[in-house]
């Protein structure tokens, strides 16, 4: 499958890429895809376990109503809808990374890191903490409440992003272990 880089071979006032090759469009949305396939197995998971003792995590629904404007049909479009979302702002906020990095000459050399990790993990997980604020406000992942969690996290996030990506090299599913 070819694979289309997002700024399609552009390059910026700057002579460098404006994203590079790590960025395509088929990485944004098969990774925003996914990220609804995943919501809508949370929730299918959660779905029908009353006690609850029973459930290991809560619905990303559990708040959702016909009312809100990511129910297209039923709850498992609405799950799939909210996933999608919440993941396409996650890889558009790593973009956004990306750009910063480019910008800033941190670009990546073959097997050599950028050596920007806070630009590597902290683009996304604030767009998408911003985005689950902004379009899903009556939802688990749009509330106020959570600030403090999502602060913690972001703190926590570099060294999660890290440990998955080494994992992901020596299992052989990334090329790079950054």
């Amino acid at each position: 499958m070819p694979k289309w880089r997002i700024d399609g071979g552009h390059v910026w006032r700057d002579g460098y890429r404006i994203l590079g090759d790590g960025k395509s469009w088929n990485g944004l949305f098969g990774g925003s895809l996914v990220s609804g396939i995943l919501m809508t197995v949370a929730h299918f998971i959660w779905d029908g376990r009353d006690t609850v003792s029973m459930r290991p995590f809560i619905d990303p629904l559990a708040a959702a109503t016909e009312s809100d404007w990511f129910w297209l049909g039923n709850e498992w479009f609405a799950a799939f809808i909210m996933g999608f979302v919440l993941g396409f702002f996650c890889l558009v906020g790593d973009s956004l990374g990306s750009f910063v990095k480019r910008r800033r000459g941190l670009k990546r050399e073959g097997d050599v890191s950028s050596k920007a990790p806070l630009l590597d993990t902290l683009p996304f997980a604030i767009l998408i903490f911003i985005s689950g604020l902004l379009l899903f406000p009556g939802q688990i992942v749009g509330q106020t409440v959570l600030i403090p969690s999502m602060l913690t996290l972001l703190i926590l996030t570099p060294l999660i992003h890290r440990g998955v990506n080494i994992l992901g090299f020596k299992l052989g599913l990334k090329e790079v272990p950054y």
